[in-house]
């Protein structure tokens, strides 16, 4: 699972799944669901960040140890849900003040209920931390060089996506695919910039970007680089998704905004 931090929790197919006139609505009206879902992400970024501040006093006696912070907090389904019921009302709520439509204004309302429900829930279960949080690494950099005879990929176009790996070997959220073409070579392939926690990162190639397998045999080192070998291998396990919570703390039950 991915970490709050990495980015909303839902994507618009998500949303199209609890509604499925959405597309048809975002056309009429004009709405960027991409942009419903990343106001959503930052309102709901905001209302954890207070929840987990006024944890310190409020109902002390739930926090065993120093509350977390928003940078460990996993995105579970629960959370997810509620992101997803908070974009879709932001939705409604756009289209019902470009029209003054009652229909708009019913879902609206229906959406707003389905997130202070889905934000009941999360409350209940608790919200997944991650002890030692990942974050979701950068694409990664990579070039086509030279390639000693022999050992060469086949020409072609590749796609690569890194991991980043903590002392634990707990994966955080693969990057998105890097292109390079290779003519008569291979590819290197560097990380980028170290996050804390993390020791070490995996390599995922292929030459489908939906198709990517696991190349490294174990973690390699946080400042090495990767020069792919002369073939790319389909054995090894797809990139996962992200880092599962080591723990679940419940939340303040307190009545949420609106």
């Amino acid at each position: 699972m991915a970490l709050f931090t990495d980015g909303p929790a839902a994507s618009v197919a998500d949303l199209v799944a609890l509604d499925s006139q959405l597309l048809n609505v975002a056309n009429i009206e004009g709405i960027d669901l991409t942009q419903k879902l990343s106001l959503a992400h930052e309102e709901l970024g905001l209302e954890l960040s207070a929840q987990l501040t006024r944890s310190g006093t409020y109902e002390a006696w739930l926090w065993v140890s120093r509350p977390p912070r928003l940078h460990s907090i996993v995105v579970t389904p629960a959370l997810k849900l509620w992101h997803s019921y908070r974009s879709l009302e932001m939705v409604y709520r756009d289209a019902y003040n470009n029209q003054l439509n009652d229909r708009y204004a019913g879902k609206r309302d229906q959406f707003h209920e389905m997130a202070g429900w889905a934000y009941e829930q999360l409350a209940l279960i608790g919200i997944g931390v991650a002890e030692t949080p990942i974050p979701k690494a950068q694409p990664p950099m990579v070039d086509s060089v030279a390639a000693p005879a022999g050992s060469a990929v086949p020409d072609g176009t590749y796609y690569v996506s890194a991991a980043w790996v903590n002392a634990k070997g707990e994966e955080g959220a693969p990057s998105d695919a890097t292109a390079v073409t290779t003519a008569s070579g291979t590819y290197e392939v560097s990380p980028g910039v170290v996050p804390k926690g993390a020791t070490g990162w995996n390599i995922f190639a292929g030459m489908d970007p939906s198709a990517l397998t696991l190349q490294n045999a174990g973690p390699l080192d946080p400042q090495a680089s990767w020069i792919q070998p002369n073939h790319v291998t389909t054995t090894g396990r797809a990139p996962g998704r992200g880092q599962a919570p080591d723990y679940e703390r419940p939340l303040p039950r307190v009545i949420q905004r609106g």
